[in-house]
């Protein structure tokens, strides 16, 4: 599948891969500002974004798409950073094609299964009633009991749209084949034996439960080249502390990675 991407700048080429219910353009300033030094590509998701709707949520397929996109845009190699779903895809394409990965930056999630708070969101927005007249204001009302971060919610809501001659609103994602893919999202599997051993770094967030000292073994064991590193955030590392953010991957994408704090 060829993915949307939306590109900036010009150099190395950088791809960002965003989370789940997520699309390209939740990288905002962070993409303008990588943008200064390198070729940056955010790609939306399948199912996200304006990408194409298929059946499928495993990160292998995921992975694959990516593969596939990059190469339609001519990129050999790339540094990939990928957050919660999608740096478990950008650590499926480490594992499966290394050599298109010539580092990796994964952001608050591990190479391990999860029962995720999202299920239910996702249930919540099966539920909504998308009748004709339907506000932006109605539907975060109505996902509130499911969803009762604020935050949350309007991320969530943003893949609506709403149409201005007051009609029904429709998700632009492809929710149904999300839903029914919820496993496979939840899950990681990667090929047995696969390593990457190319530069990684995972950045975890203080308040953030997804990655535990539990899960560091197997983040060795799969990237042995791993440094971890902490930001005092909750799960959205990078729109939480954009700054903090931007000093551990800058220095990392520009090869100086001495100085990360472990």
């Amino acid at each position: 599948m060829i993915l949307n991407v939306t590109e900036s700048g010009a150099g190395r080429p950088v791809v960002l891969l965003h989370g789940l219910m997520g699309a390209a353009q939740n990288w905002g300033g962070l993409m303008r500002r990588l943008g200064r030094e390198w070729r940056v590509l955010a790609l939306d998701a399948r199912n996200h974004g304006t990408s194409p709707h298929a059946p499928g949520m495993d990160y292998a397929s995921m992975a694959a798409d990516v593969a596939e996109t990059l190469a339609a845009a001519g990129v050999a190699q790339a540094a990939v950073i990928g957050h919660s779903m999608g740096g478990k895809t950008a650590m499926m394409l480490a594992l499966t094609r290394p050599g298109l990965v010539e580092r990796l930056v994964v952001a608050d999630i591990a190479p391990v299964a999860y029962r995720a708070p999202s299920r239910a969101y996702v249930e919540a927005m099966q539920r909504l009633d998308l009748r004709p007249g339907l506000t932006r204001r109605a539907a975060m009302a109505a996902l509130e009991e499911a969803v009762p971060e604020e935050g949350v919610r309007a991320f969530l809501v943003q893949n609506l749209i709403f149409p201005t001659d007051g009609g029904a609103p429709r998700w632009r994602i492809g929710l149904d084949h999300i839903a029914a893919g919820m496993a496979e999202i939840e899950a990681f599997n990667p090929p047995p034996g696969a390593v990457y051993a190319g530069p990684t770094l995972v950045i975890r967030g203080s308040r953030s439960a997804y990655i535990q000292p539990e899960h560091e073994e197997v983040i060795r064991r799969l990237f042995p080249a791993a440094r971890l590193a902490t930001l005092p955030t909750g799960h959205w590392v990078h729109s939480e502390d954009p700054q903090g953010f931007l000093a551990l991957i800058e220095p990392f994408l520009a090869e100086a990675v001495g100085g990360v704090v472990v």
